[in-house]
């Protein structure tokens, strides 16, 4: 029987296959991701319990009250806004680097698309530079894989590269699908849901800046562990997709390299993904080093799970010594 020349819509339809096989992969790189996304709710919960806990001692119930009272009934009182982002504070002590004392201030906003903070600066992350609404496409990633036209990884996949249509193009349908494309001032769906759950009545004029509040040294650092966690799940986010796109950019070269449709079957049975040639033709060059199947799946196998404990680095040692000597 003659065998099956590859095409481009073979490798295509191969190279899809193994990127969704990658991504349903119980990796370290995706469990971290997911321990980070699933206990980050309750950490929010529960800063926002603290965040009440101070504003209200800087405006008193009876006081903001009162406010409303007086708004209501004088049309030229405009005193109470709802608001979802602070300035918290404290008066640092001076050390030996400082003369006198200063006061340590940050802006901390419990929106969708709030600040972040915690984000590594890694060499070999130096080109990744993610904004607040990296935290959303993270946080709702199964929501947008789930939509037609949605790519919550479309950031990580464009970086490096400068801002593109098709970058544009996911980003303006996820905006779409989490509810930030008509503005902070009329939000739908995942945005209003959250921001509504995280609203406080403040009285003052709109702008948080205008409002300082004091805290103590210990509630400003809960705060300020609680934006970091923000920056490391979008960070986890990003390391579990990047290692996926490692592994698709070797996958993808040795397709291209590869001749005949059995190469790729075998390259694909050794990852872990079962397909045959049936199934690729019926779902209807030459010039690269020809990779091995086994070694690159190997090879490729090799780009995740990368915490070794101390004791496997050793255990890895001696077998190999003990091949040496045989």
């Amino acid at each position: 029987m003659s065998r099956v020349r590859l095409n481009q819509e073979y490798r295509n339809k191969i190279a899809n296959r193994m990127r969704i096989h990658l991504e349903q992969e119980n990796t370290q790189e995706k469990e971290k991701f997911f321990q980070e996304r699933e206990s980050f709710l309750a950490k929010q919960n529960a800063t926002w319990d603290l965040a009440k806990e101070c504003v209200s001692r800087q405006y008193p119930k009876d006081d903001v009250k009162m406010a409303h009272y007086l708004q209501d009934k004088y049309p030229n009182v405009n005193t109470i806004a709802k608001d979802s982002c602070f300035h918290f504070g404290y008066m640092k002590k001076k050390d030996a680097t400082d003369e006198d004392e200063k006061y340590e201030t940050k802006h901390f906003d419990f929106r969708l698309n709030g600040d972040i903070d915690g984000v590594d600066k890694q060499d070999d992350i130096d080109s990744y530079r993610p904004d607040s609404k990296d935290f959303a496409y993270a946080y709702f990633r199964d929501e947008l894989k789930a939509k037609e036209n949605c790519n919550p990884d479309i950031n990580i996949e464009m970086e490096g590269k400068p801002s593109n249509p098709h970058q544009t193009k996911f980003q303006d349908a996820n905006a779409r699908a989490l509810g930030f494309s008509s503005g902070n001032s009329n939000l739908i769906s995942h945005a209003k849901e959250w921001d509504n759950n995280y609203e406080l009545d403040l009285i003052g004029r709109e702008y948080c800046r205008d409002r300082q509040i004091p805290v103590s040294k210990a509630e400003f650092q809960t705060f300020v562990i609680w934006q970091q966690a923000k920056g490391q799940m979008i960070m986890a986010h990003y390391k579990w997709i990047k290692s996926v796109l490692d592994q698709m950019k070797e996958i993808k070269m040795g397709l291209k390299g590869y001749r005949y449709l059995d190469e790729a079957i075998e390259l694909s049975t050794e990852l872990g993904l079962n397909l045959n040639d049936a199934e690729i033709i019926r779902t209807n060059s030459t010039g690269l080093v020809i990779y091995n199947p086994k070694n690159l799946a190997d090879r490729i196998k090799g780009m995740k799970n990368k915490n070794i404990s101390r004791e496997q680095k050793i255990l890895a040692r001696q077998l190999y010594d003990q091949q040496q000597a045989k």
